[in-house]
Parts: structure tokens; C-alpha cells; sequence
């Protein structure tokens, strides 16, 4: 795990620049620093820059960025799978000097060249240069789990892992996305993928390489997309399956040459991980989880019904009000951008207390949700699938029993809205045409779905998986957790559990009044009974009015202040919108994405003003 930077351009960086971008990566990588430049045949220049947070193979050989037969890479992430594929080389004769995964990069490329992603599986983004044929190549992991932006400005094609870093080499800070901006307010975290937060800048996509020889604006292509692909199966081979694949996934991510944590809500996704490393993989857990006093977020028993039953150890952070609003400007200065949603604002803050343990490595349930299904709607359309099943009825009242009856959005908790409307997308955006008619500037943009299949629920997990949720998810994990030197793994976003998992049959995908079926009897035995069978939708999660009460003066004085935002938001309407009632989830979201939009305008219109004044 690290951060990467560099350049392909007419003329390398000076020194003070490349000395600010590794100073700019430092939290990324605090275990040691390397760089590497060359001038290509064509006359290009190429600096490749790395920080290292040192996770396997501890030694200084292992350090970036590596070299081998006319190959160097720079690489952030983990190939997990390096064991097995450093085996496959060997056995074709070559010889490795390190234990890393790195080294493994090098090697494959000059084995396999581009295919040599197909066969990884793990997590990265990384610059590779073939000094041979004179070309660059970047690329990200199949889900995007690691970040790599670009920006080309003037000569020169720079990238890095953060846009600190980026416009360090660079030497330019690109303006705030305003529109962006705009999206966020309204739209939510779901309209956020596709686009970045600095006008000009751009990110290698999910999945997808970028191969340069010149310093021109790259043109990425894909080599792995998800396919919903049903497949004749029983329930119990869906079980069976899923089991098999997410022990094997799991395992793969214990992988390590320092001690791990585990990111645990009161919820069967982190459960399930938790329980498996101890009990299938003998590992042992250290827990750490977020405690909150509204009764919507409070895990505490499911917590401790895990805790008891795992007998693992076990940390909590408690939210709280005081020092929130600086906390929150503090974190969005270390990352460049706002924090998408109060669940991430939370999750840092449970990755500082791993920090804070001497945990290196985090492993956390992200991607769950979006490939054995999880959200409340996702429940409405499975009923609205199976509404010729001759047991619709009795399907509707588990429904009303298990997970229905812990649904607040009011759109949802109607079993049949999605077969009476199968294009009902309100209850993504709630709120839209409030917090629209807070803008100065019309706003008409609404929240599309891209069709990936013909299955309603399928396509609205695609849609989340590829477009909404995750990719955002993953960002939001990478920036907390590099924030304080901590690598964030994934086990759900494992390709071969993916690729099972989107062959399951969606009937087998709910039962018994509960979604995600086959990952509850998939931990039967290894999670305790009111964890794996809570048919409750559990995470990382608080309340803002557990972090700030906009009813205090000083606060409301904070919120009102002068600043950037108000050139987005009407500063009279949003006075007027701090007298409603924040129990509503869709104006509860909305006020932390204003109080993380405005942090955020606030510090990049503070740093223009700096620079023009120097």
C-alpha cells in the first residue's frame, strides 16, 4: 500500500516540485520513499514517484519503485493472489529477490503483458514503464477499490493517488468543480461517479488500462466489466458457493506481514468476515465499532452478541458534538474534497482509533450490499419480481414480519410500489426539488440508470455496484483510511466471489422475511443467531444531530458565516432550512453534505486567495 505520482511530458518537474508531491504522499506511505526518471527514445520524459506504507515484505528491497528486465513499476494496492502467481513464474524461470507483490507486477508483465490483469486479484492502481517498447501504462483494480487521477496541463500528463499530490507536480491547484458541487446538494453521493471534484481533472476508470508513449490525454480500455449471468442452481448450491468463495476471499486478505483490523458494525457483512478470520482461518480479531446514542444507529447488543460469541477483542469510538465542524474541515484538508456521506465522516474516525491501536490493515464489508442485495428497495423489487409466484402473498407478509417492518422511507414501506411503478427512482433522490430550490441556479439534472440487464433488482445492484454506491464507497475507504496510514481491504469485492455471486438466480437472493439469504446460511454456525438473522440494515452510521445541533447560535453563526458556498447555495433559503426538522433522513443528509460542501469551497478559495497573495 502507497501513493504514486508521476509524469510523461516534454520536461521532467524540478526538484521543489517533486520534493512537495512526496511530502503531499507522505501519509500514504510514511515507511520510505523512492524515485525514478528516464528520457524515452521519443524524447519524453518519465518521473515515476512512490511513498511506501509497508505491508508485505518489510525489507528495504521491496521499495518503489522496482525495476526488472527494462520494466519499472510504482504500485498502490495489494495483488493478493501474489503467492500463486510468483509459483507460475517461477515454474517459467524466473527469479525473484523480494517477497512483494510488487516484484510479481514486474515479472507478469513481461510474461503475460496486458493479460497479466486478468490473472490478479487484489487491489491497485499502477504506473508501469516498458522501457523496451517506449510505453507507460496505467491501470486500476476490476471494482477501483485504489484511486489514480490525471490532470494534463500544459506539455505534460501528470497522475497521482490524491489531487494534493497531483497539483503539487503539476504546479497548478485546478479550480473546484462547482457543478460537481451542485450534483452533490442535490443528487446526493449516487450522482458523484463519472466526475471529480477539480475542474480538468480526470481518473483512470475501474477496471481499465490507459497505455501512453506521449504525453497526451489518456484513452482507457476496459478488461473487465460484471455481468449478471443467472446460472441453473439450487438455494444450497448458492450457499455452498458463496461459502466456499468468500472463505478463500477472506483468506487471501489476511495476507500480511503486520497485524489486522476489523471494521465492525453490528451487521451480518462485517460479522460474517470477523467470524470467518477466527473461526475458519484461526486468525485473530480485533474489532473496532462506532457507537452512536440515537436509537436508529445503536449496535451496541448486536456488538455484543459478536464480540461475546467470537471472544475477540474490541474498541468503540462514541460520536460527539464538541470539535465536530473542525474535525470535519480538518479531515476534508487532508483529502481535497468533501466527505460524501456523515457514514464516512464516522468511519474516519473509527480508522484513526485503528491507527491510533498500531493497526497497518483494516478489513471492512464494503461491497456486500451491492452483490447479495441489501437495501431496503432492494427487497421491493425482489417482490415485484416474484409477483406471478403463486406464493406472492405469503412472500408480501415475510416481507411485513422480517425487514419491513424496519423501513423508514416512506415510498418503501408500500411492498408493492415497484409493481405498480417499475420506474420509481424517487425514493434515491428524496428531498431533490427542496434542496434544488435552495440553489441560486436552476438545477435540472436528475439521477439516471444505466441498463446492464433485464432484471429489475440485477440492474438496480449493477447500477450501485459500477455507478452509485461503490465506486464512491471506495473512495471514501481510501481517503479515510491513507488519511492515517492504514490500507482498507475488501474481501466482498473478491472476482471470483463477484462472479458467482452474479450467478446466482435472484430468487435465491431473499427468504424467510430477510435479504442476503445465501451469506446468512453461508455463516450459519460461525455468526451468532440475532446477528446473521437481524433483518435490519446495519453500518457504519450516526446522526448529524449526534454531531451538531443547528439550533446553537454559534454554531448557526458557523453555518452562516460568509464563504464560497453561498455563491451555490441562497444564503436566505439555507437560514430559512436550519429551522426544519432533522429527523427526516433526506434533510439530515442534506445538511451534512452542505457543512462538508462548504468546508470544502472554503478551503480551496482560502488557497487561491493565498496563492495570489504570495
Amino acid at each position: 500500500m502507497c501513493g504514486i505520482a508521476g509524469v510523461i511530458g516534454v520536461a521532467p518537474p524540478d526538484g521543489e516540485r517533486i520534493t512537495a508531491v512526496l511530502a503531499a504522499l507522505r501519509h500514504r506511505g510514511p515507511d520510505g520513499r523512492g524515485t525514478y526518471a528516464t528520457r524515452l527514445a521519443n524524447g519524453q520524459h518519465v518521473l515515476l514517484l512512490n511513498t511506501r506504507l509497508a505491508i508485505r515484505d518489510l525489507e528495504l528491497r521491496a521499495g518503489q519503485p522496482m525495476a526488472h528486465d527494462g520494466c519499472v513499476v510504482v504500485h498502490n494496492g495489494e495483488i493478493y493472489n501474489d503467492r500463486e502467481l510468483k509459483a507460475e513464474l517461477e515454474a517459467r524461470g524466473h527469479r525473484f529477490r523480494t517477497a512483494s507483490d510488487t516484484e510479481v507486477i514486474a515479472h507478469a508483465w513481461r510474461a503475460w503483458g496486458e493479460s497479466m490483469f486478468d490473472r490478479f486479484e487484489g487491489m491497485f492502481a499502477l504506473a508501469l514503464l516498458d522501457l523496451r517498447a517506449g510505453r507507460l501504462v496505467l491501470a486500476r483494480d476490476r471494482f477501483g477499490e485504489k484511486p489514480l487521477l490525471w490532470l494534463r496541463h500544459r506539455d505534460a500528463l501528470y497522475f497521482a493517488s490524491e489531487i494534493g499530490a497531483l497539483a503539487a507536480l503539476a504546479g497548478v491547484r485546478p479550480e473546484p468543480n462547482l457543478e460537481q458541487v451542485r450534483r452533490f446538494l442535490v443528487l446526493g453521493y449516487r450522482a458523484l461517479h463519472g466526475r471529480t471534484w477539480h475542474q480538468g481533472v480526470g481518473e483512470v476508470p475501474a477496471g481499465s488500462i490507459a497505455v501512453l508513449d506521449q504525453a497526451g490525454e489518456p484513452r482507457p480500455r476496459t478488461y473487465w466489466t460484471p455481468r449478471f449471468a443467472p446460472a441453473p442452481m439450487s438455494y444450497d448450491q448458492a450457499v455452498d458457493g458463496a461459502r466456499e468463495r468468500l472463505n478463500h476471499a477472506v483468506g487471501l486478505r489476511l495476507r500480511s506481514d503486520v497485524p489486522l483490523a476489523f471494521c465492525l458494525s453490528g451487521g451480518i457483512d462485517s460479522g460474517a468476515l470477523a467470524a470467518i478470520a477466527a473461526r475458519v482461518h484461526g486468525a485473530e480479531v480485533h474489532g473496532f465499532s462506532v457507537i452512536d446514542d440515537d436509537e436508529r444507529y445503536d449496535e451496541r447488543a448486536n456488538l455484543a452478541e459478536m464480540v461475546g460469541a467470537l471472544g475477540c477483542r474490541h474498541a468503540t469510538v462514541e460520536t460527539e458534538r464538541t470539535g465536530f465542524l473542525d474535525r470535519l474541515d480538518a479531515l476534508i484538508g487532508g483529502r481535497g474534497q468533501p466527505i460524501a456521506t456523515v457514514s464516512y465522516y464516522v468511519h474516519a474516525r473509527l480508522l484513526a482509533a485503528v491507527a491510533a491501536a498500531g493497526y497497518k490493515v483494516a478489513i471492512s464489508g464494503t461491497g456486500a450490499d451491492e452483490l447479495v442485495s441489501g437495501y431496503y428497495d432492494h427487497y421491493g423489487f425482489w417482490l415485484a419480481g416474484q409477483a406471478r409466484s403463486p406464493d406472492f402473498d405469503r412472500l408480501v407478509e415475510d416481507w411485513r414480519r422480517g425487514m419491513g417492518a424496519h423501513v423508514r422511507n416512506p415510498l418503501l414501506r408500500d411492498p408493492l410500489a415497484f409493481r405498480r411503478n417499475p420506474a420509481e427512482r424517487g425514493h434515491l433522490t428524496l428531498g431533490r426539488d427542496v434542496f434544488a430550490a435552495l440553489l441560486r441556479e436552476p438545477f435540472g439534472d436528475r439521477l439516471t440508470e444505466h441498463t446492464y440487464t433485464d432484471d429489475a433488482l440485477r440492474n438496480r445492484m449493477l447500477n450501485e455496484l459500477c455507478r452509485e454506491s461503490v465506486p464512491v464507497m471506495l473512495r471514501e475507504d481510501d481517503l479515510d483510511a491513507m488519511a492515517v496510514s492504514v490500507e482498507n481491504r475488501s474481501p466482498y469485492l473478491d472476482s471470483e466471489l463477484a462472479r458467482f455471486l452474479l450467478t446466482v438466480p435472484t430468487e435465491h437472493l431473499v427468504r424467510d422475511g430477510r435479504l442476503k439469504a445465501p451469506l446468512r446460511d453461508a455463516v450459519a454456525g460461525l455468526l451468532p443467531d440475532p446477528v446473521r438473522l437481524d433483518p435490519r440494515k446495519r453500518g457504519f452510521n450516526a446522526s448529524i444531530v449526534s454531531l451538531l445541533d443547528p439550533r446553537d447560535g454559534t454554531t448557526r453563526e458557523r453555518l452562516l458565516a460568509p464563504g464560497p458556498i453561498f455563491e451555490v447555495v441562497r444564503r436566505d433559503a439555507f437560514e430559512a432550512f436550519l429551522e426544519r426538522d432533522f429527523s427526516d433522513a433526506a434533510l439530515s443528509k442534506f445538511l451534512f453534505a452542505f457543512v462538508s460542501a462548504r468546508a470544502f469551497l472554503d478551503l480551496e478559495c482560502g488557497a487561491a486567495s493565498a496563492r495570489r497573495a504570495a
